[in-house]
């Protein structure tokens, strides 16, 4: 039986100051996305909870999208925020199969950490990639996800930035991705579905979704 996994819209109404603060903010986000969430998680509450998140700007105007192992609740949020719908992905998991032909999206950080002869930058310092060798991340992480991909779109975004509790500077760069893909692992699919892909995973990055091509 697959374990649950849920996606919640989460959509806020750009009326009310505290969404409009919490978008700009990928701190304040995360702590605001977390609130959706039993209290009595533990110190690693957003990986035992299996939460992922991303920013969608559509036409219709702003969502958070939210995965989650756990049915997130609007309880906790304050009154005005914004309106949240939840719906099972047990369905889209239960349907993975090989050959399975599917349309993605991620939005990543795509990064690599440099040798410790490197001179462009500090031995194993984590540097952000973009344009042609941020694709070519994707490729290498789709590829080890149980993806064959046929077409890549690639979008970069501003940078997801905030400061923690601890006054360290959040800075994560990001990707969009986008196209057609082959399922070729279902396993592993929907093991890192389950994860999330890359760094930057609590502000906002590695949420990978499928849909029916």
């Amino acid at each position: 039986m697959t374990s649950p996994l849920w996606i919640t819209q989460l959509t806020p109404d750009l009326r009310s100051r505290d969404a409009t603060r919490d978008l700009r903010d990928a701190v304040r986000l995360h702590h605001r996305i977390m609130s959706l969430f039993p209290s009595d998680l533990g110190e690693q509450a957003r990986h035992d909870a299996g939460v992922l998140f991303r920013i969608e700007e559509t036409q219709a105007g702003v969502a958070v999208l939210v995965q989650s192992a756990v049915e997130a609740s609007r309880a906790a949020l304050p009154d005005g925020y914004g309106t949240v719908r939840s719906k099972t992905l047990t369905p889209l998991l239960d349907a993975l199969a090989p050959g399975r032909r599917v349309r993605y999206r991620i939005t990543a950080n795509a990064t690599r950490k440099l040798g410790l002869n490197t001179t462009a930058g500090r031995p194993k310092e984590v540097v952000p990639l973009h344009g042609a060798e941020a694709e070519e991340w994707w490729q290498r992480q789709a590829e080890s996800s149980g993806l064959s991909l046929h077409t890549l779109e690639s979008t970069p975004l501003d940078q997801a930035t905030g400061t923690r509790r601890d006054k360290n500077r959040v800075v994560h760069a990001r990707t969009r991705f986008d196209g057609l893909a082959t399922v070729t692992d279902p396993a592993a699919l929907s093991s890192r579905l389950r994860v999330g892909i890359g760094r930057g995973k609590a502000y906002g990055c590695g949420l990978l979704t499928l849909a029916p091509a």
